[in-house]
């Protein structure tokens, strides 16, 4: 369950208070534009059977990289890259995410 903003101290939105983090998801809604793709700093989108796909094992919702996920941000159709509720992680998980998959030897 997500709790809605009532202090930027404890927002959902902004990343500040106790933000439950998910890995993202593609919606239906895709129109396999190419945009997301080559924005992904972890190349953790690629194409699926129909659609574009998140491997939510490299998805860190651009932590390490950016503020806000690349991916949305590029999206022409809005709803279609959403967080994924079967895939909460805390942005601790997220960091140690981006760690391994850019600075392991």
């Amino acid at each position: 369950m997500v709790n809605y903003c009532r202090q930027s101290n404890d927002c959902p939105r902004t990343g500040y208070g106790n933000k439950r983090y998910m890995a993202l998801l593609i919606t239906r809604h895709c129109i396999n534009c190419d945009m997301c793709e080559p924005e992904c700093p972890n190349q953790a989108i690629s194409m699926g059977d129909a659609i574009y796909q998140i491997d939510a094992e490299r998805c860190t919702e651009c932590v390490g990289h950016y503020d806000t996920p690349t991916c949305q941000q590029v999206c022409p159709i809005d709803n279609t890259v959403v967080t994924d509720p079967d895939r909460i992680e805390s942005r601790d998980r997220l960091w140690e995410k981006f760690v391994v998959l850019h600075h392991a030897s």
